[in-house]
């Protein structure tokens, strides 16, 4: 495990007070993921400081080393279970704490598999309630994309997008609307289900080759020694550091009230000026097209009001972009470049 993941899962458990956790089976979806990955470091942490608890790591493929090293650490079990197949869903275990983060995050990967993006939203999010205890908290990690289609300058829980069912991102969007609804039809029925709605999220710990604007422009930097982007980078991201982005998550699992939580940073940035950051740093340069190329129904500008997290959970304090940056890109450093202490 790379030493910046270890430092940021230390952190994580300083913010958040973890005690409850101790001897609760808990399940993590998507655990290979950017988010899962945390989620496991930080469990791995607890478990270092002596708090016991079983933990399930669910991922469909087989997990990077930095993956299978925190589950080795830790002592945790790692299941193959493929959550866009329903018969997977008898081997999902009996839990207290379920936190399904799983899906396809990268746009190219959700548009070429919409039946199983909307599976993953939909009917393993049931078939997850369905195996959380009576007394147990669930949190489903959706998405800022619900609120695609809407031009307000921040988005708060009561707004919701204007993109219809035949969006060309629709199988993910309408999935994590669904996914949400659900959550509210179990919390209906008594169950504490709680839906995250997750902004941009970038940091150490992703695999080779993701497609995601800002890893993208990170692996050709490193590459190929230069960024081309596809349109003039005018759309507006705000991204929120990893490590902070865990800490809610955890808190909204373990203490939030409410139903629905944007969880969000407050790094404000085009796309073109994310890539001019990622050359500075790199010392690489950016290549602007000559005509524009239109990228699928991608969202102009996604910023969150994030004033009920900070509200409820007192959370002030975030990782600037810029530091979070050479964060991630020393991970991909390693990964690509293979120096020495590499996770790749």
């Amino acid at each position: 495990m790379g030493d910046r993941i270890a430092q940021d899962a230390q952190r994580i458990c300083e913010s958040v007070n973890l005690e409850g956790m101790r001897d609760a089976i808990v399940l993590v979806t998507g655990a290979s993921g950017l988010i899962g990955t945390h989620i496991l470091a930080s469990l791995c942490h607890l478990r270092e400081r002596g708090l016991r608890m079983r933990v399930y790591a669910q991922m469909l493929s087989a997990p990077p080393p930095h993956v299978s090293d925190l589950a080795l650490k830790g002592g945790f079990e790692i299941l193959r279970v493929d959550l866009a197949e329903l018969d997977e869903y008898g081997r999902l275990p009996k839990a207290d704490l379920i936190l399904h983060s799983a899906g396809y995050a990268q746009p190219a990967i959700f548009m070429a598999n919409p039946a199983a993006t909307i599976q993953i939203s939909t009917s393993a999010t049931i078939a997850l309630l369905n195996r959380l205890r009576s007394d147990g908290r669930f949190l489903f990690v959706s998405s800022a994309e619900v609120y695609s289609g809407l031009k307000k300058p921040f988005l708060t829980e009561n707004d919701i997008g204007l993109t219809t069912p035949s969006h060309p991102r629709a199988a993910y969007i309408e999935g994590k609307r669904c996914g949400e609804a659900i959550c509210n039809a179990f919390r209906a029925e008594g169950l504490h289900a709680t839906s995250a709605r997750l902004a941009h999220t970038f940091g150490p710990g992703t695999r080779k080759h993701d497609r995601r604007a800002l890893n993208s422009f990170i692996e050709k930097a490193l590459c190929q020694g230069k960024i081309e982007l596809l349109d003039s980078g005018s759309a507006v991201r705000t991204y929120c550091y990893v490590a902070d982005a865990v800490e809610v998550l955890w808190k909204i699992l373990l203490y939030g009230k409410e139903p629905v939580y944007n969880v969000g940073g407050r790094s404000t940035v085009t796309i073109a000026d994310l890539a001019r950051m990622v050359a500075e740093i790199t010392g690489t340069t950016v290549v602007f097209p000559s005509t524009r190329a239109e990228i699928a129904g991608a969202p102009e500008d996604l910023r969150l009001d994030v004033t009920k997290v900070e509200a409820e959970f007192g959370k002030t304090e975030y990782i600037g972009l810029e530091e979070g940056l050479e964060a991630t890109i020393e991970w991909q450093r390693r990964l690509y470049l293979q120096q020495p202490g590499g996770d790749g």
